[in-house]
């Protein structure tokens, strides 16, 4: 058997552009030296994709992830858990069964993680419109992979070669941000941020910057008292615990010395505050990565991308990067 990591990648929504940009990703002349990838997903979407990315690469079906190992040159080996119908996986169009199959398809990945048959997983984008109408309530993929873990000390990490960035608070609509950035919440985000850090950047003391949540950091309380009471004392807490961690700093002057790579990763208070100043830096290599599990997961930092789902246009560069930093997460642990 080869020494090569084993790699689960789960599909994604197939009406939206994950299963195109997994089939560019893979037929990548790079992927081969780094690991063993697998495929989770639905036979007739990737059987489409390669036929819109005009690809010469053929499925390889296996019923266990370690057949993958002995997949032929050339082949996506494919672990088909649904075969959903025409009318379930028409671009665009999120459907209850594709939501059900993604569903599926991310608790497969995360058992055989769990179990120790694959070293990482890395995931394309989902609908969580499509999981929610199938009755999966989950926020995003973040979330249900902690439940599947039995965790709630978890973090999501959005990174690129420049930047790093956690959130204290994930997909929560902004009226809820306030009561849910509590002094626990931040500390346990500073704990697993730099420790994931850590682990991506091999310094053992990252320096970690914490922003605050309002404008000018609050004003002294003109503006809010989040940073007096809440995100300051945690920041001291984790400084007392020996992490390298300074703030609350303002968001809107931080991240142009973050850009210079004065910190080695940014704890942000919310989704926006956080993600956009990233995505401004590494739209197409930018990587999704829940710190805090007991498994290593990784993914793309873009959604379904509808309108860009059966053209084959649809950049494969975040897929790569998710493969990449799960392969090097997967050799630091």
């Amino acid at each position: 058997m080869s020494e090569k990591t084993l790699l689960a990648i789960t599909m994604g929504d197939p009406c939206g552009v994950g299963p195109e940009i997994i089939v560019k990703a893979l037929q990548s002349a790079e992927i081969a030296p780094l690991c063993v990838p697998f495929v989770i997903g639905d036979v007739a979407a990737l059987e489409r994709a390669l036929v819109v990315c005009a690809s010469p690469m053929k499925i390889h079906p296996i019923s266990e992830p370690e057949e993958a190992f002995s997949a032929p040159q050339g082949g996506i080996p494919l672990l088909t858990l649904s075969r959903l119908e025409e009318t379930d996986i028409r671009y665009g169009q999120p459907t209850p069964a594709a939501g059900d199959a993604v569903f599926r398809y991310i608790c497969a990945a995360a058992r055989f993680c769990l179990q120790g048959r694959v070293a990482a997983m890395a995931t394309a984008p989902i609908s969580k419109e499509a999981m929610h109408r199938a009755g999966h309530d989950y926020p995003g993929h973040t979330e249900l992979l902690a439940e599947l873990c039995g965790t709630d000390e978890f973090v999501m990490m959005l990174a690129g070669e420049v930047l790093r960035v956690s959130l204290v608070t994930i997909h929560e609509a902004l009226a809820d941000i306030p009561r849910l950035v509590t002094f626990e919440q931040v500390l346990k985000t500073i704990r697993i941020t730099a420790a994931g850090v850590s682990r991506l950047t091999g310094k053992l003391r990252p320096h970690l910057a914490v922003l605050a949540l309002n404008p000018h950091c609050g004003e002294g309380g003109k503006f809010g008292g989040e940073e007096r009471e809440i995100i300051a004392p945690a920041i001291r807490a984790a400084q007392a615990e020996g992490i390298d961690a300074v703030g609350p700093l303002s968001a809107d002057t931080l991240f142009y010395f973050a850009a210079q790579g004065t910190y080695d990763g940014v704890v942000a208070m919310y989704h926006d505050q956080g993600l956009i100043p990233l995505k401004l830096l590494h739209f197409d290599d930018g990587v999704n990565i829940t710190l805090g599990l007991p498994i290593i997961r990784t993914s793309v930092d873009h959604g379904t991308a509808y309108d860009l789902a059966g053209t084959g246009r649809a950049s494969e560069k975040s897929m790569l990067a998710a493969i990449r930093m799960a392969i090097r997460m997967a050799g630091s642990s």
